[in-house]
């Protein structure tokens, strides 16, 4: 207890008094700065919920996770596997994938800014180069979803490939062999043997990766700083609390809806999902 005192206080200051706090301010009626504020219950609640803007936040916030969260951990799954293999270079390779991991998200999102830049960026460039029109990118609200899902997938592949990779090289060689022998072929053996003894590797990216979209934020906010289509939970918490608005009580309520999703969604996959997963 002497030893983990120091961390369990500086938890309870950092992680649970502010999410109790946080709860406490979605019951008020607040504006940012105010010195005084007027308890509301569950107002904030009721005014989200039947708010017309709701059902687009939370539709926007439920393609660009289950997109995200997809589309990283399956061409991060293809990467590691060609990244497996024993080829010329292939260090330098698994580096270069996973720089981007480690790059600030503002310069992440700058770049791809200028990238797909409809009269300036090097697409439109590259388009007109071809003869073709380049579509507005930002604003054009479901391109500017496509775009900063791109983007985000982008970022993260590298993580879910040296996880991915990590996996693989624990597989036992012999497994794989005595397939071979068996006559299995290349895609049995990935089915049949390099699938299960991953499941723990995939539940493990799952969860991150699910947590880490549903509170993506910088490069959104960077790329589509009016979030022109690509207002998430998390980016309408911020607009709510620091934009116009400056509704800091509204702005918890959303917050508090966004734990409480992470909460029951990380209790699902490990009740359910973890069912299903193979541990050797």
């Amino acid at each position: 207890m002497a030893f983990a005192a120091p961390n369990v206080i500086l938890i309870i200051l950092f992680t649970y008094r502010p999410l109790i706090t946080n709860i406490y301010f979605s019951t008020l009626d607040w504006t940012l700065g105010a010195a005084s504020a007027t308890s509301v219950g569950l107002g904030n609640y009721v005014e989200f919920f039947s708010s017309p803007d709701a059902a687009n936040v939370l539709g926007v916030t439920a393609i660009f996770t289950v997109t995200t969260v997809g589309g990283a951990r399956a061409l991060g799954l293809l990467v590691a596997l060609a990244l497996n293999q024993k080829l010329k270079g292939r260090t330098f390779a698994r580096a270069v994938v996973f720089a981007p991991y480690v790059l600030s998200g503002v310069g992440v999102g700058l770049v791809w800014l200028f990238i797909f830049d409809p009269t300036y960026g090097a697409l439109s460039w590259f388009l007109r180069s071809l003869g073709q029109i380049s579509p507005q990118w930002v604003n054009d609200p479901k391109l500017a979803l496509v775009m900063i899902i791109v983007v985000y997938i982008w970022k993260n592949l590298g993580y879910c490939a040296v996880v991915y990779l990590a996996g693989l090289q624990s597989i036992p060689p012999q497994l794989m062999e005595a397939a071979s022998l068996d006559g299995a072929t290349s895609f049995r053996r990935f089915r049949t043997i390099v699938v299960p003894l991953l499941s723990p590797t995939t539940f493990f990216l799952l969860i991150t990766s699910l947590l880490s979209s549903l509170q993506a934020f910088d490069i959104i906010r960077i790329m589509t700083p009016s979030g022109n289509g690509t207002s998430t939970l998390i980016f309408d918490s911020y607009v709510q609390a620091f934009g116009s608005y400056n509704r800091a009580g509204y702005s918890a309520a959303i917050s508090v809806v966004l734990f409480a999703g992470l909460l029951i969604m990380t209790a699902v996959q490990l009740r359910f999902v973890e069912r299903k997963v193979h541990y050797s």
